[in-house]
């Protein structure tokens, strides 16, 4: 099961390389479920659009549970999605846990305007009057990033179709195809009332 499920977070972390994937044009999906027929789960996007997804024989699905910021520690691999502020240092809107080197880098991402994604070690944690302050290394590089206490901290967690409910949210990193039709291999479904913040 573990390597089962960290093969679906390497895909739903973004990773660069997945320009490369089968047919297609990498494309983020985010809102929440209408409806699941056979292998088509019926999308209603944030912008009111229903989008429908064809899903793998073999589709991986995810849920998500809540994590507290007290929990993330140094030698943690954790991605974040953040923005820059007027002071050019990293904000976290959301951060969750990965297994080791799963899409290590950082890269533009869509959650917000000019916002990026980091996946990367945990190296020290620092309280600030923000929040906490990650310093963070990947590839080489540092960063530091302030989590603000009301940033949602997750982690992913196996999940099955029970999760795939009318109104329920969902995230999937799928497949936009020449002719317009969506496919995908792996889903995140909201959990207990714990969103995908990604």
């Amino acid at each position: 099961m573990r390597s089962f499920l960290i093969g679906a977070l390497v895909a739903l972390v973004g990773v660069p390389a997945l320009a490369q994937a089968p047919e297609g044009t990498p494309t983020r999906i985010r809102g929440t479920v209408e409806r699941l027929e056979g292998q088509t789960l019926l999308v209603k996007t944030q912008a009111g659009q229903e989008v429908p997804v064809t899903l793998a024989p073999n589709f991986t699905l995810t849920g998500v549970e809540k994590r507290s910021l007290s929990e993330i520690k140094a030698g943690d691999y954790i991605a974040s999605t953040s923005v820059r502020g007027p002071d050019g240092k990293l904000r976290a809107l959301e951060v969750h846990f990965l297994p080791p080197g799963a899409g290590e880098g950082q890269f533009a991402w869509d959650l917000a305007p000019d916002s990026l994604m980091t996946n990367a070690t945990v190296a020290g944690v620092a309280a600030a009057p923000q929040g906490q302050v990650l310093r963070v290394t990947y590839k080489g590089q540092e960063a530091e990033i302030t989590v603000p206490p009301d940033a949602p901290v997750v982690a992913f967690v196996p999940g099955d179709t029970s999760l795939v409910k009318p109104g329920s949210a969902v995230f999937i990193f799928g497949q936009k195809k020449p002719d317009g039709t969506m496919s995908a291999t792996r889903v995140t479904v909201e959990k207990n009332g714990v969103k995908p913040p990604m």
